[in-house]
């Protein structure tokens, strides 16, 4: 039975024609219409309801043949009118048979439910079916229920969109903004909010750094005019980031102030405001380092580069204030940073900013330079995580302790043989290892390996444990010798091949051997200008040592290397191919890692993080870690795809990221339109099993944010397609389809389509996509 229309008797509601794929707020934006209507189609108001009831397997032979009566014009698409809050008692009662507010593949309701046409005023009724456009029902439902709609005129064409741009526009138009966030008087309560806090304390706390009083009074009198915040506003020490200090605030987690513009308060003074920035979303609540770099290239696809210059000023604030681009923007994070990308990341922001005032673009990308080169010296380059014997970066954050964000639980196998020996419980054990009262050498290298594992942004896998700190891994190694190029080259090109440095820290040794980083003599920053050609000498020693320590002749393929047991580290990981990101790699490298090694990471669904014979057999004993195989991260697509195209392999970088963006689509149209964190690639599944789960797909019927660095991908992704392929994606047409032939793709998807193989997968519901021609042309000009 079609969802009942409750309205006065006697009228005709009509709704203004909006674009059918404008946002939300546009298209539900206005209020309800009527006017006086004919008897016949307000007659069901008074008991007459000629609706049937929806159909079943094989009852539908028992359906009526429509026939010329039925209402569908041939000019006007089809239009409903619906009543919003009894269509989604409808809608949810009937199809969401597992209870999760959401419509998908595993449901078992009949895909079918008939809606009134809103030419008839709801009298007469079409059959909406399948998967997709079910759930695409439920999602408008929610979002009119959103803007305070009770009943609404719905283009059908919003059921049927074509899935690539339906997605695409909801990253550009909604997830961003859904995933918005500004620490400030208007922003604490929500950023605030941090499940990984496992203290049991809700009120919102902030700590601000040293030397910026402004700040801490702007908080002080957020905290006085709105007492219900219940804000802690504390000021850290000078040198924030020592490890014991930071051990102290493990009982009292707070988030970190960042950047902050002054503005007009409306009353004739001024005011601060957070610089608005994009978080990753479900339970990442803050600003995070890599996640944010690939965020910032979705960003600039969708043309936010506002949004992505304010993440750019946030990692300049810390590294000012805190030392370094931190994890994340809380207090357990601040001795811990993640993976270096500010130099592309300004760079490419820099590339799109207004022209009109070159000078200040000129003067912003200083700033992130000078904070690049600070970093770079003080930390990737500085002792304990540069190892001078072979001038390799390690991922090597200091620390005491247990990593106060993971779940309680979650190191409860690894201690309970240490509290057994002290006959303790593990929660007594933790406390007093935690505090130094027990000392266990072997707990704290294990502990120095997960913080490692941590902070290389890869927590958590088998290429890492026990031995993450020793590891000069190549994907470090590749964007330092990326960030020496970057900044030899801005230096270069945009400042006259000169640049003083206003900050005064120490610089590392170089070239770096034993001898010169144990003489503690270190030059100033201040002594004199940086110049290109120092930066070009450094990137051509990391390029010397990658390929002496890292790059495999024999097996094709970059590696870790340990430098402990002075030996490469064989688990073959698809950060491999960040050496062509990087650029670093030969014209032969390159050769060799396409023609040799992408194979051994390629599968249905994008690139694995690493081979099946790297991660070893899993069992009860050892569990799947969520960065080994068969999964699959945004992040290492991302760089593929950038990396292909730069030694020139297009076709490669296309192939690759039409399978990742199939694997996206599909999920998105039979799971309710979900865009997850991560994939398992082989299984095409973001129902993983590894540790951690899922993030992003817990919603309740239309889903708001996505998930950051996944939007970004999709939206990158797309720029790399032809048109042809993206009509291929939107038709969800297998990549075993339109690759399979080889030597002959154009063929493969013709021949498929004409013997039927490229079955629909949601049925009638994709029959109605809109697509230019039934015919995909898989080669053809960009889209």
């Amino acid at each position: 039975m079609a969802p009942v229309l409750t309205h006065p008797t006697g009228v005709n509601f009509i709704d203004e024609q909006r674009p059918v794929d404008a946002d939300a707020s546009v298209y539900y934006g206005g209020q309800e219409q009527f006017s006086r209507g004919r008897t016949y189609s307000a007659s069901f108001a008074h008991g007459y309801n000629p609706r049937r009831a929806p159909v079943f397997q094989d009852e539908w032979l028992r359906r009526r043949r429509r026939m010329s009566h039925d209402e569908q014009s041939l000019t006007a698409p089809r239009r409903y009118l619906i009543d919003v809050e009894e269509t989604i008692r409808v809608v949810l009662e009937q199809e969401d048979t597992d209870g999760d507010f959401q419509i998908s593949v595993t449901d078992a309701g009949p895909k079918l439910m008939p809606l009134g046409t809103a030419t008839s005023n709801g009298f007469k009724t079409f059959d909406i079916r399948g998967t997709y456009m079910l759930s695409n029902l439920l999602q408008e439902l929610a979002l009119a229920r959103d803007h305070g709609r009770k009943r609404i005129v719905l283009d059908e064409a919003r059921l049927t969109e074509n899935p690539v741009d339906r997605l695409s526009r909801m990253i550009k138009n909604s997830f961003w903004q859904g995933l918005t966030r500004r620490i400030d008087g208007e922003g604490l309560e929500i950023i605030c909010a941090d499940p990984k806090n496992r203290t049991g304390r809700v009120n919102p706390r902030i700590y601000v750094p040293h030397g910026e009083p402004a700040m801490a009074e702007y908080y002080r009198k957020v905290a006085a005019e709105k007492p219900h915040l219940n804000l802690d506003v504390q000021v850290l020490p000078p040198k924030p980031d020592s490890p014991y200090f930071v051990k102290s605030l493990n009982s009292k987690p707070g988030i970190l102030a960042l950047a902050m513009n002054e503005v007009d308060d409306g009353k004739g003074g001024k005011t601060l405001k957070g610089v608005p920035f994009i978080v990753p979303g479900a339970r990442f609540n803050e600003l995070y380092n890599w996640d944010s770099y690939f965020i910032s290239l979705g960003l600039l696809v969708d043309g936010y580069v506002n949004m992505a210059k304010g993440m750019v000023d946030h990692f300049i604030f810390e590294i000012q204030h805190y030392g370094k681009i931190l994890n994340g923007s809380r207090s357990y994070y601040l001795c811990r940073t993640q993976p270096p990308f500010l130099t592309d990341m300004a760079l490419q922001i820099y590339n799109q900013l207004d022209r009109t005032d070159m000078e200040a673009n000129r003067a912003w990308l200083k700033r992130a330079i000078q904070a690049a080169i600070k970093e770079y010296h003080t930390i990737w380059v500085a002792e304990p995580r540069m190892d001078p014997k072979t001038g390799l970066s390690r991922y090597r954050p200091d620390g005491v302790g247990i990593p106060p964000e993971t779940e309680a639980t979650h190191f409860t196998h690894i201690l309970e043989p240490y509290a057994h020996k002290h006959g303790l419980s593990v929660l007594e054990f933790s406390e007093r290892y935690t505090d130094g009262i027990i000392k266990e050498p072997e707990l704290d290298e294990y502990f120095l390996h997960d913080r490692a594992v941590r902070e290389s942004g890869h927590d958590t896998t088998y290429r890492f444990e026990k031995r993450c700190a020793n590891l000069g891994t190549i994907d470090l190694q590749a964007l330092l010798y990326k960030y020496e190029v970057d900044i030899g080259t801005a230096i270069r090109e945009v400042f006259d091949d000169e640049m003083e440095l206003e900050e005064d820290f120490p610089l590392a040794p170089f070239p770096p051997s034993p001898e010169a980083y144990a003489n503690p003599h270190r030059e100033s920053s201040k002594a004199k200008p940086q110049s290109s050609a120092i930066w070009f000498e450094r990137a051509e020693f990391r390029k010397r040592i990658i390929d002496k320590y890292c790059w495999n002749e024999n097996k094709s393929l970059y590696f870790d290397y340990d430098t402990v047991q002075e030996k490469q580290s064989l688990y073959e990981s698809v950060t491999a191919f960040w050496a062509l990101w990087a650029g670093c790699a030969s014209e032969e490298q390159c050769w060799r890692l396409i023609s040799n090694s992408l194979k051994k990471f390629e599968v249905l669904g994008g690139l694995v993080s690493g081979t099946e014979e790297s991660r070893g057999k899993i069992s009860l004993d050892r569990p799947n870690r969520q960065w080994d195989y068969p999964y699959a991260w945004p992040p290492h697509q991302i760089m593929a795809w950038v990396g292909l195209e730069r030694y020139g392999y297009l076709e490669e970088a296309q192939r690759l990221a039409y399978r990742w963006l199939y694997m996206m689509t599909t999920a998105f149209v039979d799971f309710n339109g979900v865009v997850p964190e991560k994939f398992d690639a082989v299984k095409l599944s973001h129902l993983v099993d590894a540790e951690y789960g899922n993030q992003g797909v817990d919603f309740k019927m239309v889903p708001r944010e996505g998930f950051g660095w996944m939007n970004a991908a999709y939206q990158v992704g797309l720029t790399f397609l032809s048109t042809g392929m993206r009509r291929a994606v939107a038709a969800c047409t297998s990549p075993e389809v339109v690759f399979g032939s080889g030597h002959d793709q154009q063929s493969a998807v013709n021949q498929a389509y004409s013997a039927g193989a490229v079955t629909d997968p949601l049925d009638l519901a994709m029959e109605s996509l809109q697509l230019s021609s039934p015919a995909i042309e898989v080669s053809g000009s960009a889209a």
